[in-house]
Parts: structure tokens; sequence; C-alpha cells
């Protein structure tokens, strides 16, 4: 078996050149993706917070403002508290899946366990010790059944049985039977 290597028709210094390139421009569009994140956070918060215009307000104008800032603020905290308790949540259970993964993945064998047949004597002289010095008879203990015998239907030919039971007759028949 021969295993030939090819050689890489790319230089040493060239592949070595290629790669400070590409870490030059994975670090730039690092940066633009930095800034553009930051350009959107702002444009957000300029969307749901309106600057403030405090001049010419009057007193009971600013303490309205100040209430409404409060109960703004009160929402937000709400939402980002239940949002805290969805992902602590979501953490829990990834962190249950990734056990379960394991668990299936792994290898793990059961050992064949042996039937053992041991007498209820033994079973008694083992669990008891020194104590078990009487013989007990367990089957003697135990109840019989009588079965009693099922009152069996004649068979008849089915025939003959819708016959009679066809018309008035058979339900006649039928109620007188049912009536008793």
């Amino acid at each position: 078996v021969f295993v030939f290597k090819r050689k890489s028709k790319i230089s040493a210094s060239r592949r070595l050149y290629l790669k400070i390139k590409l870490l030059a421009v994975a670090t730039q569009m690092l940066e633009e993706e930095k800034n553009q994140k930051i350009k959107e956070k702002e444009a957000m918060l300029a969307e749901r917070l309106p600057p403030l215009n405090l001049s010419g307000l009057s007193l009971q104008e600013l303490q309205d403002l100040c209430k409404e800032l409060h109960r703004k603020i009160d929402i937000v905290d709400e939402e980002r508290y239940d949002v805290g308790l969805k992902v602590s949540k979501n953490n829990v259970e990834i962190e249950n899946m990734k056990l379960k993964i394991t668990e299936i993945q792994s290898k793990f064998k059961k050992p064949h366990l042996r039937r053992v047949k041991i007498s209820a004597e033994a079973m008694l002289s083992v669990l008891l010790g020194s104590k078990h010095k009487e013989s007990f008879d367990f089957k003697a203990n135990l109840k019989t059944v009588k079965k009693e015998e099922e009152k069996k239907e004649e068979v008849t030919d089915w025939r003959k049985n819708v016959e009679a039971m066809s018309g008035m007759e058979g339900r006649k028949k039928l109620f007188d039977a049912s009536g008793n």
C-alpha cells in the first residue's frame, strides 16, 4: 500500500500571508458588527424613549411625568424579570437534556442477573438467622377455592329459535320471560 502525500500548491510564506490577511479582514468585520449593534441600540432607545422636554412645565406636569416614568420603569422591570425566569428555566431544561443525551449515548451495560432458586426454609434461615427454629408450611395456610360449575345453556339450532321468536308470538314469549 503506497500513500502519496500531495504537496501543497501554496508555499508556506504565501499561506502565512493569506492567514494574516484573513485575520485582518475578520477583525475589521467584527469592528463593523460592533458599531452596527451600537447604532441599532441607540436607535431602539431613541424610539422607545423620546427625549425629555422639561422646560416650561409646571410642578403638577413634572409630577405627572415622573409618575408616568415610574410606571414605565415598573413595566420594564416586570418584563425583564419574566425574561430572566424564562432564560433560567430554559437553561435548567437544557442541562437536563444534556444529561439525558449523555445517559443515552453512554454504553452502560446492565449486568445479567442469575435466577437463584432457594426454598422458603432456606430463605427464612438466611433472613432470621438463629431465630429460625421452626419449619413453616406456607402452602397449608393457603385458602382453597372451589370452582362453581357454571350453568350451561342448552345449545339449540339457532334457525329454530329465530322462527319461534319471529312475529308477535315471539315478542309475547320474550315479554312473559322478562316479567318473571
